[in-house]
């Protein structure tokens, strides 16, 4: 009897919009940016989990400045393609950032709704600063408007997995962004 192999994660992916190359490129880039920004400040990076992980933990190596790590988890998709619109937080900051300047990492801004939701939430913390920054913006998605103070890239319409985001869990470790095939999500319920 033959073993089945299983499908590589990579198989699944249609076309590659971002490769590992042109992330850890633009990725340096905003990590200079931000350290110059807050040099001399109290920096705190508040990541959004699970999906900003691998964005987090290569922009704080580009950041040369001191700085400390929160996190928030949150909950708009579920096993979904698209966002419910119903922003859940599932896990809240451990330390207070009244009067601490806070730049929120996000791996990808679609409809607003979870971003808004999210920023709305912590400037009731009184933060010093409060800025955003986006590994990839969807605009044309855009239901809420979000302003973006470092943007990586801009992307299309399309349903992405790789370097955090995910499809059901699945996909967060490929290295590069890519477009899922749509008859993957259409096969899973």
């Amino acid at each position: 009897m033959a073993l089945m192999t299983p499908a590589r994660p990579a198989d699944d992916v249609g076309e590659i919009l971002l490769t590992a190359e042109q992330i850890a490129a633009m990725v340096a880039q905003l990590g200079r940016r931000i350290a110059a920004d807050y040099q001399g400040k109290d920096l705190v990076l508040v990541s959004i989990l699970k999906g900003a992980l691998p964005f987090l933990a290569d922009l704080m190596r580009a950041t040369q400045i001191p700085l400390a790590l929160d996190f928030l988890e949150v909950s708009s998709y579920g096993a979904e393609t698209e966002s419910s619109g119903v922003v859940r937080i599932l896990k809240d900051l451990a330390q207070p950032i009244e009067g601490r300047d806070v730049v929120v990492v996000e791996d990808i801004l679609d409809t607003g709704h979870t971003l808004s939701y999210v920023l709305e939430h912590l400037r009731g913390q009184r933060p010093a600063s409060l800025r955003l920054c986006v590994l990839l913006d969807k605009p044309a998605r855009r239901v809420i408007p979000v302003e973006i103070d470092y943007r990586g890239f801009e992307i299309p319409d399309k349903f992405v997995v790789g370097y955090g985001l995910d499809y059901a869990e699945r996909y967060r470790n490929l290295p590069f962004v890519g477009v899922l095939k749509p008859e993957v999500y259409a096969r899973h319920p």
